[in-house]
């Protein structure tokens, strides 16, 4: 379980891949984030949690099934490039964003950025099988951050982050066309989910 409050970021510095269908990378881990690291513990990379299979220092290992890289932007990675970072929640800890469970649904593409003094607004093409679940205001997990959905439309929806954010994590540097994971809200997927069923249950009757 996470909680989408992004602890640092972290460069890879390895990557092996032997077939098209399995990685295998290395992260360097802010130091803060390195103690007590255990093999079989989770750490959530741009949202998607991954297990430690191998320990080095301040440097961990992760293993990339198919599924993986193919509903996540770490397919993607190369050495060098960075990611943000948060370690499994423990019970106990306190929960600043919303309970999160590291399964990434899909990506989409930032549309376009509109800047001022103090804020970032990204905006994001809207994946039509997930509009049900994006609503105003509501709560929606992006390469790991729990972040409060904005306006939506017919086509985008968007997040107002602040300096904060930006200096954390990888949304000070995301550019348009940047692919960003996507993790819905569990609790709003069961709510839309269940009122559709009920709803084609008394359309049937």
């Amino acid at each position: 379980m996470f909680t989408g409050i992004v602890q640092g970021t972290g460069k890879i510095v390895h990557i092996h891949q032997p077939s098209a269908d399995f990685r295998s990378h290395t992260v360097a881990l802010p130091e803060h984030m390195a103690h007590n690291l255990q093999i079989g513990a989770s750490i959530a990379h741009n949202g998607c949690c991954l297990t430690i299979t191998q320990i080095n220092g301040n440097q961990a290992t992760f293993d990339l099934m198919a599924e993986t890289l193919a509903k996540t932007n770490l397919g993607s990675l190369k050495t060098g490039d960075s990611v943000n970072l948060e370690r499994a929640a423990r019970f106990g800890d306190e929960i600043g964003g919303h309970v999160m469970s590291g399964h990434i649904i899909a990506t989409t593409p930032i549309s376009r950025i509109e800047q001022n003094a103090h804020n970032r607004t990204l905006y994001f093409r809207l994946p039509p099988s997930l509009a049900a679940y994006i609503l105003p205001k509501g709560f929606i997990g992006l390469d790991g951050c729990s972040l409060t959905i904005g306006d939506v439309t017919a086509h985008e929806f968007n997040v107002h982050l602040i300096p904060e954010t930006l200096q954390r994590t990888l949304f000070g540097s995301r550019q348009v066309g940047d692919s960003i994971n996507i993790e819905i809200d569990t609790q709003t997927q069961a709510i839309v989910d269940t009122v559709e069923r009920v709803l084609a249950q008394r359309k049937a009757a």
